[in-house]
């Protein structure tokens, strides 16, 4: 047992040296895979959701060893979206031939700051009474956050690109101070990645949307 535990922990710490700073291996491949999710996820493709599952497991060990007990829920919530999101994923391409994105409605917007600022507030008290983090509310944020952009995400909405965003800004800095500095650096490059990625739905769902009344007029 304590031979199958030690090589738990040695796969746990294992990774390599980047001057005086050590990369893990699971923050490094976990990241890997977060960049192809929000690169899959601009394209409207389903094999996004595999990905970022794989991707969840990895960063789910890695923020453990980092003693990130926010992040560490917050992979481990999206084990459970990812899933959800595949099924709807799926689930549009076959009804409607792709993914179909969207703006969300005011309604949708109210309940996804709501959820956003309490479930910031509640984590974030979790965390600080288990003593579960040494950041207790940016990591609150960042899980909060996260869980959010994803479910908008599964659902196709346009702001789910917006609030990884404002996590990027909160999560560079909490990265880097916390010693992942493979994460740190993706959370720069997601920044990009994202408004790109908003302004490509934006555009896919204009074009739609403008192409609907065209196509009504030639059916009639």
């Amino acid at each position: 047992m304590s031979t199958v535990l030690a090589a738990a922990t040695d796969w746990t710490s294992a990774g390599f040296m980047v001057g005086h700073a050590k990369v893990l291996w699971t923050d490094l491949v976990g990241n890997i895979c977060a960049l192809g999710t929000v690169v899959l996820a601009t394209r409207r493709l389903v094999v996004a959701w595999p990905v970022q599952l794989l991707g969840a497991v990895l960063l789910l060990v890695a923020s453990l060893h980092a003693h990130l007990g926010g992040n560490a829920m917050k992979q481990a919530l999206f084990i459970a979206l990812a899933a959800y999101g595949w099924v709807r994923w799926m689930r549009g391409r076959r009804q409607e031939g792709e993914v179909v994105v969207r703006p969300a409605s005011r309604n949708e917007r109210i309940a996804l700051a709501g959820v956003l600022v309490a479930g910031t507030a509640v984590v974030a008290w979790i965390l600080n009474h288990f003593d579960a983090s040494w950041s207790p509310i940016a990591d609150a944020y960042i899980f909060a956050a996260s869980a959010v952009a994803t479910y908008a995400q599964a659902k196709a909405l346009l702001e789910f690109w917006w609030v990884y965003i404002a996590l990027d800004l909160v999560g560079v800095p909490l990265a880097f101070l916390s010693g992942l500095w493979v994460t740190g650096a993706v959370y720069a490059v997601f920044f990009v990645l994202c408004v790109k990625g908003f302004f490509d739905w934006r555009r896919l769902y204009r074009a739609r949307r403008d192409a609907a009344p065209r196509s009504e007029a030639v059916a009639a």
